[in-house]
């Protein structure tokens, strides 16, 4: 018999066995008959199936001997009580046509209890390609920062310096060195910066200091040191910060660039500053330093290529029979040195740290030559560590 479609939240499931030969028919009516007031008129099988709130029941049979054997499934849309009732009552069931019959409630199916594990595995599905997709979000994320950074980014005056928008418009300009610092600076909101980029000093700068407050904002290292001591002496800044110690505008981060530039100093106090370091530097030279660079013997003319490298803030790495290997910025150094072939002697416009003192060291380097020595606090007994003014 049929009805309306139900969505069940319940199916009764049932085994049943006849004595004889009868159809799929027949044991749907013994069903209906033999159930009917069993239970009263509200749970009546015919008008809870005329209702939807009873599916279609379907019968599935197989023959065997002048027997037959079925399964039989119920799709119910009552509450588990009533539901249960049902089954109960398809139990009286024990005459299909003449034949005897036995009918089994095997088991009452939660419907939702197997849709709620289907929704589970498909949330998990669904997570997982979430999961997948999240760092193609970051890299859109990320593509996005890069636009607006770079539609952000202009060019100041006739040598097109790298420039955020409101160097014009603000009465602060922050001078930075190189085009990498600048985009850095954009990205943590600060829009009136401009880049000398260049040993040249550029005369739009020059000019802009003129008319605003300039704060020069200049790496923590040697090459700041000379790029600092290279614009001041040539415009006219209020102001100058510095990153913190080995470290470079273009990589620090918001709280640090806010930190650097809180704790920015006069520019007067600034070369009081750099004359008190380079003092202090020379004083640290020690003599077992200067009895150990005697021993050093350097060509004459790796001498002149030396004094060449002042204000480079290059590096040129020998092998041992001081043939040139190559030339790289003095940034560069540290990996040229642990990358490159084998170096036996190095000589750079820069500070001589314990750091370039243990990396030569660990590359077999012999002699290490800078601008000065730092901060150097052991020294290997095979390395010899000098100045150029010491050559």
């Amino acid at each position: 018999m049929g009805g309306l479609p139900v969505n069940a939240k319940y199916v009764i499931h049932a085994r049943v066995e006849i004595g004889g030969v009868v159809e799929k028919p027949d044991i749907i009516g013994a069903i209906f008959g033999q159930t009917e007031g069993l239970l009263g008129s509200d749970l009546d099988l015919r008008e809870l199936q005329n209702s939807g709130r009873i599916g279609r029941i379907e019968v599935e049979v197989s023959r065997s001997g002048g027997r037959v054997k079925g399964v039989i499934r119920v799709p119910s849309n009552l509450d588990k009580v009533e539901t249960a009732l049902i089954a109960a009552a398809l139990e009286m069931v024990d005459r299909v046509g003449p034949y005897p019959a036995r009918l089994e409630v095997s088991k009452i199916e939660d419907v939702r209890v197997e849709k709620r594990k289907k929704i589970v595995e498909r949330a998990k599905e669904l997570l997982r390609k979430l999961e997948e997709e999240i760092p193609e979000s970051r890299e859109l994320t990320e593509e996005v920062l890069r636009s607006l950074r770079a539609a952000e980014l202009t060019y100041y005056g006739p040598e097109r310096l790298p420039a955020g928008p409101e160097v014009d418009a603000s009465d602060v300009v922050i001078v930075v060195e190189g085009r990498a610092d600048v985009i850095n600076l954009l990205k943590h909101g600060y829009k009136n910066v401009v880049a000398l980029e260049g040993a040249t000093i550029p005369r739009s700068i020059v000019e802009l200091a003129k008319r605003k407050t300039v704060i020069l904002f200049v790496d923590g290292d040697r090459g700041g040191e000379l790029i600092a001591r290279n614009v001041l002496s040539a415009v006219d800044v209020d102001y100058v910060a510095r990153a913190p110690p080995g470290r470079e505008v273009e990589e620090l981060t918001g709280k640090e660039i806010a930190k650097a530039l809180k704790s920015k100093v006069p520019a007067r106090d600034f070369k009081e500053i750099l004359e008190r370091e380079r003092r202090a530097m020379r004083e640290e030279v020690k003599p077992m330093e200067r009895a150990r660079v005697l021993a050093l013997s350097v060509p004459s003319h790796i001498v002149e290529k030396a004094k060449e490298l002042r204000g480079t803030l290059e590096a040129v790495l020998y092998d041992k029979e001081w043939k040139p290997l190559k030339q790289v910025a003095v940034r560069d150094l540290v990996n040229a040195l642990s990358e490159g072939e084998a170096t036996s002697y190095v000589i750079f416009d820069g500070v001589i740290t314990q750091r370039m003192v243990d990396v030569a060291q660990s590359k077999g380097v012999k002699a290490l030559i800078g601008a000065r020595v730092g901060d150097v606090v052991r020294v290997p007994e095979d390395l010899i560590i000098a100045t150029i003014e010491e050559l």
